[in-house]
């Protein structure tokens, strides 16, 4: 997690949200590492997962990341969530809840519907605080204090 807190701190120096994603394989050695990059790509899906998925896959040489787990520093949309679930990535680990857009516990739990094909195991909360001052500081600084989840619409 702190890896991707790290990716996460970079991707305001672009103008994007601070979201890190981290891809490990099943060894636990480090496939991907990336921040968000919808701003820096003009991309709509430069979400961090998205981005740290595209690497790893390239890194193995295939889109199944079977034995995967991917750590994040906020919980995935339904768009991260869904391509998390296609990659049949084994295991999800997750920093902050996002109560706006979440999709894997706070407004739909994407990743555990048991009508798909795949259901990675999820750990949630791990190292949540500090996510979350990542965030608050990123919407502060562009609309004054106030609660992070408020803005989090703009991820």
């Amino acid at each position: 997690m702190r890896q991707a807190l790290e990716a996460a701190a970079v991707a305001p120096d672009q103008g994007d949200v601070p979201v890190g994603a981290v891809v490990l394989d099943s060894e636990g050695q480090v496939l991907s590492c990336a921040g968000n990059r919808r701003e820096a790509d003009n991309d709509p899906t430069g979400h961090a997962e998205i981005v740290a998925i595209r690497q790893a896959c390239t890194a193995l040489g295939s889109w199944r990341l079977d034995g995967c787990t991917m750590v994040v520093t906020l919980e995935p949309c339904t768009m991260c969530a869904g391509a998390i679930v296609s990659a049949r990535i084994a295991a999800l680990v997750f920093g902050a809840f996002d109560p706006k857009a979440g999709a894997v516990a706070s407004l739909w739990d994407v990743v555990r519907d048991p009508r798909l094909n795949h259901r990675p195991r999820v750990v949630s909360g791990i190292l949540a605080d500090q996510s979350e001052r990542l965030l608050q500081d990123f919407f502060a600084s562009r609309r004054g204090p106030g609660d992070w989840r408020a803005a989090e619409a703009d991820r």
